[in-house]
């Protein structure tokens, strides 16, 4: 009975939601590559929000469940891609722009990010909030200008990697999101996921309980910079061209925007946000002919707008989330509250329970009165065993 009950715990549905999303997603992506329903801007919107969701869940591992501030995100995703798709150029030759060359060099990529997530933790995991997060802006500041002076890298003209059949990476893209989104997700759910929470709530108290914090810090960094060296690849090979500029400080933040709209330590979060605010992006850069046209929208005035629009927006989420104002609609339109209504079981005939009260046996009648007082009765039996008060 123990066993079943761990069972239905650690197997729920709810946990699985995500996965079976997801799925639903590839499934419904293949069908519609398979029919020639996808345009080439869909393509590229969709690897985009699989890239971003993987930046977002490995950023959301160190921010909401170790409780540290990164802003070098970007930093460990500069790294992941310019060195992933160096060595894809270098196999390329020999082994031919396929699945393989593309998953060594995803590999090679989140190697080299961790890597460097290891050796910036070792000194930066010691700092703590505001200082930490200064450190590591600095570090995505000093990666991206020290690729950018590397001449095999390309230089200040960005480095070369040539664009990757779009139906397959989309799909490698999706199954990377999946695959990254079950490692954080078991590691959270494990004894070590814990450990980490318990450093995130008090770290003194978590060391005092024997917690080994410099290794599950190190753990915890070492894993987002290579889930953020993978999602760099993906975006090499999605864009053609890797420029440092698109690795600045401001790409660090959008990425920490979408953890906290998305909810810190909230996973599901993470991917909806990211969605939502990927789409957006895009939808601002490069709106609809209709729409530019009826707004007289020339390519400065655009870029205005887009800034203001993308402003407005997060203030707008932010005000939702957050405000007392909204309550009230947040509580209508819980997705857990909606959920809720759907797993109200029904009582069924509740005249054949068998915890009826008048099912129960009862040695006196609920009507009867009883007597609270201790006194003797007459003839009334004693107890042998026990002398009578008084008697010698």
């Amino acid at each position: 009975m123990k066993t079943l009950k761990y069972f239905k715990k650690q197997f729920a549905v709810k946990h699985f939601i995500s996965y079976f999303v997801l799925i639903g997603v590839i499934l419904v992506m293949a069908v519609l590559s398979a029919t020639g329903a996808l345009s080439r801007s869909a393509y590229s919107t969709l690897t985009k929000i699989g890239y971003s969701m993987i930046l977002a869940v490995s950023l959301n591992l160190v921010v909401g469940f170790l409780g540290e501030l990164s802003l070098g995100h970007a930093g460990f995703m500069c790294v992941g891609a310019y060195i992933g798709c160096f060595i894809f150029n270098l196999l390329e030759p020999v082994t031919g722009s396929g699945i393989l060359t593309l998953i060594i060099a995803m590999l090679s990529g989140g190697v080299s990010a961790a890597i460097f997530g290891f050796i910036i933790g070792v000194p930066a995991l010691r700092l703590r909030g505001d200082y930490l997060a200064i450190c590591t802006l600095a570090f995505g500041e000093i990666v991206r200008n020290v690729f950018k002076n590397l001449p095999f890298f390309g230089g200040a003209k960005g480095l070369n990697t040539g664009l990757f059949d779009r139906t397959t990476l989309l799909f490698v893209t999706l199954v990377t999101v999946l695959v990254v989104l079950a490692i954080v997700q078991n590691l959270i759910r494990s004894k070590h996921g814990r450990a980490i929470t318990a450093i995130r709530d008090n770290e003194i108290a978590a060391r005092a309980m024997g917690v080994n914090v410099t290794y599950y810090k190190l753990l915890v960094f070492v894993l987002s910079a290579f889930a953020a060296g993978l999602s760099g690849v993906l975006y090499g090979k999605a864009v053609g061209i890797i420029r440092q500029d698109n690795f600045s400080y401001n790409y660090s933040i959008e990425i920490l925007v979408m953890v906290v709209l998305g909810g810190i330590g909230s996973m599901n979060g993470s991917l909806i946000a990211a969605t939502i605010i990927t789409a957006v992006t895009v939808f601002l850069q490069n709106p609809p002919p209709a729409i530019r046209d009826a707004l007289n929208l020339g390519d400065d005035t655009l870029a205005i707008v887009k800034t203001i629009a993308y402003a407005v927006i997060l203030i707008l989420i932010i005000m939702y989330n957050n405000a007392p104002v909204f309550a009230g609609l947040r509580e209508k339109l819980s997705i857990k509250k909606l959920f809720a209504k759907f797993k109200k079981k029904d009582p069924g005939n509740i005249s054949a329970d068998e915890a009826k009260w008048d099912r129960i046996t009862t040695k006196i009648e609920m009507d009867e009165v009883l007597r609270v007082d201790v006194k003797k009765r007459e003839g009334e039996l004693t107890d042998p065993d026990k002398p009578e008060r008084g008697a010698k």
